[in-house]
């Protein structure tokens, strides 16, 4: 069993911004596998399904990103998962949008998603995919909850659906097969 997450912060206001990468990437996984995320608990959003018949839980916090770990912490202990079980997808400001890479474990790098998250599993061991929202070139704030131009929208869906793939590839031969078909996943056109 896995649970999958994507960070995010909830309510419309932030809907499309670069923080919440990690929610669209759910949606299209729920979408991919017809798993409804419509339950509330875990201080979230939840459902439950099936991806090439093994059971996944599809998660979105809706503690706000710097509290996410609570959020995963309480359905791990719910099902009882391991660590590695643990899938979390999330942006990343020092890959260009257009940009996907995954690892089995790392530090927050900056990221206080991450941070709370390793915080609540006393771990920084879990499979992750960083979705790339490029590089702020102003206020990091204003970057992260910012909205995508129109033709970042364009190379997000492709990029989006890459995610949905790795956690496919994670969940049925596992993180380092993904990391080695996917990592350096980039646009056609962004060389």
């Amino acid at each position: 069993m896995f649970l999958v997450v994507g960070l995010g912060n909830p309510g419309k206001e932030y809907d499309g911004t670069r923080h919440n990468i990690g929610f669209e990437a759910i949606d299209c996984i729920s979408k991919k596998y017809n798993i409804d995320v419509n339950r509330a608990k875990f201080k979230g959003v939840f459902g439950e399904g099936f991806i090439n018949g093994c059971k996944v839980v599809l998660l979105k916090p809706t503690t706000y990103m710097n509290l996410s770990g609570e959020s995963i912490r309480e359905a791990i202990n719910f099902y009882k998962l391991e660590k590695e079980e643990v899938i979390v997808i999330y942006d990343d400001i020092s890959l260009e949008v257009g940009k996907l890479r995954i690892r089995e474990k790392g530090s927050a790098g900056g990221h206080n998603g991450i941070k709370s998250i390793i915080a609540n599993m006393s771990t920084d061991v879990f499979p992750r995919i960083k979705i790339g929202v490029g590089q702020p070139k102003g206020d990091l704030v204003s970057h992260v909850l910012g909205k995508f131009s129109k033709e970042e929208v364009q190379d997000l869906n492709e990029v989006i659906d890459a995610s949905a793939k790795a956690v496919e590839i994670i969940i049925k031969d596992g993180t380092k097969e993904a990391m080695n078909e996917l990592n350096g996943f980039k646009l056609s056109r962004i060389e």
